[in-house]
């Protein structure tokens, strides 16, 4: 295989006999979250780990008698980069669509069981049924590789099912001081888009201007104690009730400047899509915020560009009137 190339190209021809090697190959191939694009041809985006995972995959194959192919490219033809994307992001949103089905219903549960005088269910059930949905949520996320339709609306879910069903009073804890931040890691998931974009600008305008952003797979992250998580699930910062992470930094970094609190309300209705403040300006900030997401795939530079933007929306906000 040639190195190099932003997709991994597996083609595999295998015998209809035995049946069960297709089925066992098709089995792992979903497990893996690869798309198929042809007859016996299915992709990744290329990594370290899809590139390993696909190894593994051939030399099963082969081992088996049967014959695989693995190529690394940077186009398909008849395919654009973006339509792959997209193609990968459908691919995982009805599995994102079960999760929240099932994480709505146990949220409804636990709320049920801690008003009623009499518990309609046992706590170790409601535990058992969320470990049962945070195994499945880390399946997805390992291998959404495009934040999939639904994906943030999870993560809000997951934060809101953790807080209920445990004590609340470990999330505020665990949040760092003011001066503890300063000179800080601040991580958060891959593929910012608005409330992370805003809350990077915000940390690096008000609360830190060194501030250092990593941007990790939820799924493959292990976290180390000099570091802040943001916006991402058992983060310090992330959402809390109706409220988006960027109002939750600003609430608790104590800022009272008005400008910064319309810049809130234009992200909390961008990032909730409740209507609560019916800012003008929000379809207008998130009509440009996925143009930088469909401009850039980088992280940083999605960071770099919307900084700009909400930078300009601040200073308008200063000219208006309290």
């Amino acid at each position: 295989m040639g190195s190099g190339g932003r997709w991994l190209l597996l083609l595999h021809q295998i015998p209809p006999k035995p049946a069960y090697l297709r089925a066992k190959v098709l089995r792992r191939l979903n497990q893996l979250g690869a798309l198929a694009v042809k007859n016996s041809a299915y992709m990744l985006p290329s990594n370290d780990e899809t590139l390993e995972d696909f190894q593994w995959l051939r030399r099963e194959i082969e081992e088996q008698g049967a014959e695989a192919w693995l190529l690394a490219t940077d186009a398909l033809s008849g395919l654009s980069d973006q339509s792959i994307r997209e193609a990968f992001r459908a691919l995982r949103a009805p599995d994102y669509g079960e999760l929240i089905e099932s994480g709505h219903r146990l949220l409804n549960e636990i709320r049920i069981s801690r008003d009623s005088s009499s518990a309609t269910r046992p706590e170790n059930s409601h535990e058992d049924e969320w470990r049962k949905i945070r195994r499945r949520h880390a399946e997805v996320r390992r291998i959404d590789f495009f934040d999939a339709p639904g994906s943030e609306q999870m993560e809000v879910l997951m934060n809101s099912i953790d807080r209920i069903l445990h004590d609340s009073s470990k999330v505020s804890f665990s949040k760092p001081s003011l001066a503890d931040v300063k000179g800080r890691t601040w991580v958060t998931r891959r593929g910012v888009k608005v409330d992370r974009i805003a809350s990077a600008w915000l940390i690096r305008r008000c609360i830190d201007p060194a501030a250092r952003f990593v941007f990790v797979d939820p799924a493959n992250y292990s976290h180390a104690a000099e570091e802040i998580r943001f916006d991402m699930f058992e983060g310090e910062f992330t959402h809390d009730g109706d409220l988006c992470t960027f109002e939750v930094l600003l609430g608790w970094s104590a800022n009272d400047d008005p400008a910064l609190r319309r810049v809130a309300e234009v992200v909390h209705d961008i990032d909730l899509k409740d209507g609560k403040y019916q800012r003008p300006e929000a379809a207008g900030i998130a009509s440009i915020i996925e143009g930088i997401a469909l401009r850039h795939p980088d992280d940083s530079r999605r960071l770099e560009e919307g900084a700009t933007l909400f930078e300009a929306l601040y200073i308008r906000a200063r000219t208006e009137h309290p």
